[in-house]
């Protein structure tokens, strides 16, 4: 027996917070049942589990790596119509959800996937998984400024989390510079607004790295699963254990 949101989760509903929500909305019900209560805890072998009257499927779980281009939306669906990630996944048949964002105009490494227990964990802050950035922005910035980067900068949300940032180069006629930053959050535009708080708005931003997930061998909008030795390692990273999980890679 396991906690229904925690089933939910596994079958790639959503993350288990959201599957938390779900419930408490009413609209996951149990053998006919409503359940609005959290807590409760089923058999997703013998108890028939729907949500919003569709019954779940429990979808062995995939891991995706894919470069994301630029032009496309980090969500499932958009309503301008503009092309979103899922697009490009043209041979995976399971419902995978991102974990985090990129923006629209960011490019680089994104994960997906319908485990959404290791989704929900990788995305907090509290497991300080690296996100490693590559910035062009407007200008050179002084050394005092990428310390500040590093430091933490004051947005209007609060203050960011320390981390790490470099000056990798700058191009040769000085209108611009590449940077190198390290965070652990996951606000909203959090790269972009930190650059523009020191006065040297992004040109161009792409992550290049997540933990020890790296871009190596793919191309704007190429994807690859991840190898068994990488879901084992992430989910050592966040304490999940992955002899319970089941998983194709």
């Amino acid at each position: 027996m396991e906690r229904l949101q925690k089933v939910l989760a596994h079958a790639g509903v959503a993350s288990r917070r959201h599957c938390e929500e779900l419930i408490v909305e009413g609209r996951v019900q149990v053998n006919g049942k409503v359940v609005k209560e959290l807590g409760v805890k089923v058999d997703p072998a013998i108890d028939r589990i729907m949500v919003d009257g569709r019954p779940i499927r429990l979808e062995e779980h995939v891991y995706i790596l894919l470069y994301k281009p630029t032009g496309v939306i980090t969500s499932l669906h958009d309503p301008q119509g503009r092309r979103v990630v899922t697009d490009l996944l043209k041979g995976v048949k399971e419902r995978v959800y991102p974990v985090g964002r990129l923006d629209y105009d960011t490019s680089g490494l994104l994960l997906l996937t319908n485990d959404g227990e290791l989704a929900n964990r990788l995305a907090h802050p509290s497991h300080e998984i690296d996100k490693v950035y590559r910035a062009w922005v407007k200008g050179v910035p002084a050394p005092e400024k990428v310390r500040k980067l590093a430091a933490g900068i004051m947005l209007e949300d609060g203050m960011t989390a320390p981390g790490q940032a470099k000056l990798i180069k700058t191009a040769p006629k000085g209108n611009k510079s590449l940077l190198e930053l390290i965070i652990h959050e996951g606000r909203n535009r959090q790269v972009r607004r930190m650059c523009e708080a020191i006065g040297h708005p992004v040109l161009t931003l792409e992550r290049v790295r997540l933990g020890f997930l790296s871009l190596e061998g793919l191309r704007p909008g190429e994807y690859r699963p991840l190898t068994s030795a990488e879901v084992k390692r992430l989910k050592s990273a966040v304490t999940i254990d992955s002899k319970s999980a089941r998983k194709r890679v």
